[in-house]
Parts: structure tokens; sequence; C-alpha cells
């Protein structure tokens, strides 16, 4: 196994004493190490497997192929290597992104169908989403009950932080990283990710590093105007090497989970080193709602600071994609003040 804390998720999460006993440390393991890992069931590592296939038979199409499921309504679809920028560089990673499935609504930014290439592919993905959607409730109840004392949640606050997620706008990026090259090991600089709960599960070739919450450390806030973590560290010293291990899962808490919880748990840095041969990993999002308005779930007196979930994710994705066409759209259609953002 590897070295970073693994655990067991059970089938149902009640409240009991295990459960708080298994949030504790499941948050405490994100303090120490900014990850834990969890240990898949034979049927998440079958929907695993397949939606691994899948990625692969994508990915092996010829260019021109790839780059016709794209539309101009969602960031669904395919991102060529280079389209996606992170501080300024472009990033080695080819991605196929899967946001929900919806009627093109032409009034509102990222709102539209997946522009699948296959029913085959189709159904690996919704399998995969869906078991990986199911864990991402169990998991965010135990945090929740991790949590509870230190900021107060009671059974009622456990709902709270778990009602966020119900219809939320989970998504997923399926990667396929190149083999490095002479000019450049460079897959995905360092970023932290600017949703709730991120579940990821690499192959056996490996590339994840992490950076560990370090003592005295400032981050940027990524939701703040302004700030970002585009870039954080680095080249600075610190960082973990997640190395792959069979049917492990890694989990690691987002931007909004670090806002919700006031610092309390911090959203983790990470960045792709590129290996000696092609690399394949799946990437799931466990979100709130798209028009969700999250405020801390202890607010400091007078703090009536906001984030606009659906506002947050067009501007992240905008940041990421400046020249795709669902940028280029909302930009031209003036789209994003539509949200009626609360802050």
């Amino acid at each position: 196994m590897s070295g970073f804390a693994t655990f067991k998720v059970p089938d149902r999460v009640t409240g009991t004493a295990a459960d708080e006993a298994l949030g504790r440390a499941m948050t405490a393991a994100w303090q120490r190490d900014g990850i834990f890992q969890i240990l898949a069931d034979a049927g998440q590592r079958a929907r695993t497997r397949e939606a691994m296939a899948a990625s692969r038979r994508f990915f092996a199409r010829p260019p021109a192929q790839k780059t016709a499921y794209v539309n101009d309504t969602s960031y669904s679809g395919y991102i060529a290597s280079g389209e996606e920028v992170t501080a300024g560089e472009r990033d080695a990673s080819e991605i196929f992104t899967i946001t929900p499935d919806l009627t093109a609504d032409r009034r509102l930014p990222c709102h539209g169908p997946v522009p699948w290439p296959d029913p085959e592919y189709r159904a690996a993905m919704e399998a995969y989403l869906a078991g990986v959607g199911a864990l991402g409730e169990r998991l965010l109840r135990l945090v929740a009950l991790g949590l509870g004392p230190g900021l107060g949640l009671g059974p009622a606050g456990v709902d709270r932080l778990a009602g966020l997620t119900r219809g939320g706008w989970h998504h997923m990026r399926v990667l396929r990283f190149p083999a490095a090259s002479r000019t450049t090991e460079r897959g995905i600089g360092a970023h932290t990710d600017y949703g709730l709960l991120v579940i990821a599960a690499q192959d056996e070739v490996g590339g994840l590093f992490v950076r560990p919450p370090v003592a005295g450390e400032r981050r940027p806030r990524n939701w703040l105007p302004g700030e970002s973590t585009a870039g954080f560290a680095q080249d600075s010293p610190g960082w973990s090497y997640v190395t792959p291990v069979p049917g492990v899962l890694t989990v690691f808490p987002g931007d909004i989970l670090q806002f919700l919880t006031g610092g309390a748990l911090l959203s983790t840095p990470h960045k792709v080193r590129l290996a000696d041969r092609e690399r394949h990993t799946l990437a799931y999002f466990h979100e709130p709602r798209f028009d969700a308005v999250v405020r801390p779930l202890r607010p400091e007196p007078g703090d009536d600071t906001a984030i606009h979930y659906g506002e947050h994710f067009t501007r992240m994705f905008m940041r990421c994609y400046p020249r795709r066409a669902t940028t280029r759209r909302i930009e031209a259609e003036g789209l994003l003040p539509r949200l009626g953002a609360v802050r």
C-alpha cells in the first residue's frame, strides 16, 4: 500500500460513533497529508477498469475525430493537449470533460449536452460517475461528522453540508498524459481544484504530486478576484509523490471546502509530471448545485461573504480555457452577470 492513510468506506453512513471516528481520521489525514485514499470495492474496481478502457479507446482516435466532440453551450467534450492553461503555461494533458448532460439553455453559461463520442463510452462513464457519486455522498457525510465538534455541526449541520451536493454540478475530467519528451516533463502545472471534493483514479504509471499543508505558508484564496493558486509553489520543496496502488482512489478537498470550513481544511495543491510512457486518470468532482450560494459553516460576526457556485465554476473554466468556443460565447453574450451572483 501507499504511505498515505487508506480507509474503507461503509455502505451506509448513519452517524454512529464508528462513523464519527472514521470522519475524524479522514479529516486528520487531510490536515496532515493533503489527501487520503479509499480502498474501492469490487464493483467500483470494475467500473474503473471499464472507464479507463473506454478512455484509452477514445484517446487512440485520430485528432481530427476527437476535435469533433465539442460544443459551445457547455465545457463538456474534448480538450486537446496544450489547450488548457495553468499559470500562463500550456499543459500537456489531453482531456474529455463530462459536465451535467443537459438540454442546451443559451440563457445560462455552461448549460448544454455532453457530445458523447459513442454509446459504449457514455455507458462506461455514466456507470463510473454513478459509483463515485454515491461514494462522494458518503464521504461528505463522514467528513461533516469528523468536523462536527470544531465547527459546531450537529445532525442538522451534517445534513446542511451533504445537502449542498444533492442535484449538484458533479462533473469529471477524463485525462491522458503523453510520455515525457526531451523538452518537457510538465503534465499539469501546480494548482488547487475549484470545487468541493475530488475523487481521483490513476493507472499504474504514476505522475501525481500533492503538497501537504505547510505551517506558516499562506496560500492564495482561489475564489477571490486577484488571487489564484495557479502555479502555486510549483518549484518549491515539500511535494509528495502519490504512488499508484491498484484498486485505490485518492481523495482531497477543493477550494469550496476550504471556504466552507474557514480554513480548517485546506484545498490541496497538486501537479502532474510526465512519465516515460503515457498515463491515464479519472478526476471526479463532487459539487454543490450550480445555483447554490455557499456560505461558511461558522462565519465570523458580520461576515456575509458568499460564493455563487455557478459563477465560480464558470470563471474558473473561462480562466483555464480562454480561447474555447464556450468562453467566447459567454463573453460575447454577456452571460455571466445573468447568474445574479451573491458575494
